[in-house]
């Protein structure tokens, strides 16, 4: 992986475990990373980052039409 440092208001008032998740789920959402990606990058196990996802306001479920007719196939 490759490593980004940020400078962050001080004012801010999350955590580094809190920032992991924010930015997984919002890759997750643009479909930049797969879920086991995100996960991974948020330190979470795909059960754990499913579960926090609603908490931050995150969809695990894709908004392409394409996608969801394919879960559902193969539900």
């Amino acid at each position: 992986m490759r490593t980004v440092n940020l400078n962050l208001p001080e004012n801010l008032d999350l955590n580094e475990s809190e920032l992991k998740v924010i930015l997984a789920g919002e890759l997750y959402e643009r479909e930049k990373l797969s879920l086991g990606q995100a996960a991974d990058l948020a330190g979470l196990s795909k059960r754990a980052f499913i579960e926090i996802m609603g908490v931050y306001g995150f969809s695990v479920f894709s908004k392409s039409e394409a996608d969801l007719l394919s879960d559902i196939a193969n539900a």
